[in-house]
């Protein structure tokens, strides 16, 4: 019998910047698979020495110069599942893994959609929602499929008025928008994607991933919002057994303005 896996998303904020912060979380999280976001380093380049010496022997990664990037680090076995072009712009981000027991782990960074919350005045408001439109017509495809699958990423926007700081003052910021919302939730729906963090940790309870950094004193000031998901196909959920998010790490040394999140998920 496979062991228990253990999950962990985090927007790194630059891979090669931060690799000490990453090592730092493999060694608090022990995780068998790390997905990253915002790696910010093209291929030629991706640190796969560094990557390695923290124990990860499997690898995937798809890269943009100085900006997007995604990556799959795994302990385990796996190979490419593929990785497809949202909202009309050829990025880097998504890429897929399929483990050795059939599970495949798609890792997303959705667009964060600039300032102004109006498609006809931000080309990258409307790419978000774009995207977000792209990855409703996917999870229709997917849903009927009795493959085990996990997403996971920062989808850059905070759902529930229990994931950010004031509901009523972030109702026209971007990443809490009515429209955000809704459209997050056609995703969801679309692909039968149950949001396991908030599963296992009720939705009635204040839980942010993100703090910007333009607060003073980010932590006294807890404004924080729940930008990153881990979502399971419906079958996989009942063996998520623990989730968290790894908060002081937003506290430590140049940090990244995200904390990563982790889950356990049985074995089958």
């Amino acid at each position: 019998m496979t062991d228990r896996l253990r999950l962990v998303t985090w927007n790194i904020n630059s891979l090669r910047l931060r690799m000490a912060l990453l090592g730092r979380v493999v060694e608090e999280t022990r995780a068998d698979v790390v997905c990253l976001q915002e790696t910010k380093v093209d291929d030629a380049n991706f640190p796969m020495e560094a990557v390695r010496a923290l124990g990860f022997e499997h690898v995937l990664y798809r890269g943009d110069k100085g900006y997007n990037g995604v990556a799959i680090l795994s302990k385990r076995p796996i190979e490419p599942a593929g990785h497809r072009f949202w909202g009309g712009v050829e990025d880097a981000r998504h890429i897929s893994a399929r483990l050795a027991d059939g599970m495949v782990v798609h890792n997303f960074y959705v667009p964060a959609g600039g300032d102004i919350p109006d498609p006809a005045l931000n080309v990258k408001f409307a790419h978000k929602l774009r995207f977000l439109d792209d990855l409703t017509a996917w999870g229709a495809t997917v849903a009927g499929d009795t493959t085990p699958r996990v997403m996971v990423g920062d989808l850059n926007i905070a759902p529930l008025e229990t994931d950010v700081w004031s509901h009523k003052q972030l109702l026209k910021v971007v990443s809490h928008t009515p429209v955000e919302v809704e459209k997050l939730a056609r995703v969801q729906a679309a692909g039968a994607w149950t949001d396991v963090v908030r599963q296992v940790i009720s939705p009635d309870i204040k839980l942010y991933s993100w703090w910007s950094y333009r607060a003073r004193d980010w932590a006294a000031a807890d404004r924080g919002r729940r930008l990153d998901h881990i979502w399971t196909d419906g079958g996989l959920a009942p063996r998520v057994r623990g989730a968290s998010v790894l908060k002081d790490a937003r506290g430590w040394t140049q940090p990244s303005d995200h904390a990563p999140v982790m889950v356990d998920i049985d074995p089958a």
